[in-house]
């Protein structure tokens, strides 16, 4: 079968895709369980799981629930850090809506597109969208004009990467590593966890930190 590339797939493709099933939503929704994260407006971080998701939203399945019109965001290492407005609370769990721009919607059709052919793939690709571990890969870190330290690369993947820093830029700064665009989308122990602006090649990806 022809798959559709990951980086080039527009939002349509999922509007007419076949393994998606029609519903009266806006977008269609379609299965992927993934495991994940998500950080309340207090910064707190808390488990979650992905059962089906949209490129407008999805509910998640989690312990804790936050407040209907909450600003969160949840973290998947496959689609990165999605930002949304809590909109429904239910039993085990509560829906968001995404709150993101055309930019981003677009590149999440892209990586939901891959998500859902990746089965299809198998060998190499299939491996595409995990995690690469470094050995503290050197690179800079630059905030704004004025702020650039030297940082190490934790792990790098085609949505983002882990990055050891003393300094945690506040969620949603935007910040270069190297010469790759990239946005905050949460803190942990050895320095801050970064989604990529644009989708990278994996090739070129090893290269810049290999």
């Amino acid at each position: 079968m022809t798959v559709t590339p990951a980086h080039s797939a527009p939002t349509s493709a999922l509007l007419h895709n076949p393994r998606i099933v029609p519903d009266r939503r806006r977008f269609k929704r379609f299965e992927i369980a993934l495991l994940g994260r998500f950080m309340r407006q207090d910064k707190h971080e808390f488990p979650c799981k992905l059962n089906d998701i949209s490129v407008g939203g999805a509910p998640l399945m989690s312990p804790v629930a936050p407040a209907e019109g909450e600003k969160i965001i949840a973290y998947f290492d496959q689609l990165g850090g999605l930002e949304g407005t809590v909109i429904r609370i239910f039993d085990g769990g509560f829906a968001m809506k995404f709150d993101i721009t055309e930019h981003k919607r677009e590149k999440l059709a892209a990586q939901i597109t891959w998500l859902i052919n990746k089965g299809d793939l198998g060998g190499h690709e299939e491996r595409r969208h995990e995690r690469i571990a470094l050995r503290d890969a050197a690179s800079t870190l630059r905030i704004g004009d004025d702020v650039s330290v030297p940082c190490r690369v934790l792990d790098v993947s085609l949505s983002g990467a882990s990055i050891g820093t003393k300094i945690r830029p506040e969620v949603g700064t935007e910040v270069m590593v190297g010469k790759l665009r990239a946005r905050v989308v949460r803190k942990h122990d050895q320095g801050i966890g970064v989604e990529f602006v644009d989708i990278q090649d994996p090739e070129a990806l090893r290269r810049h930190f290999g």
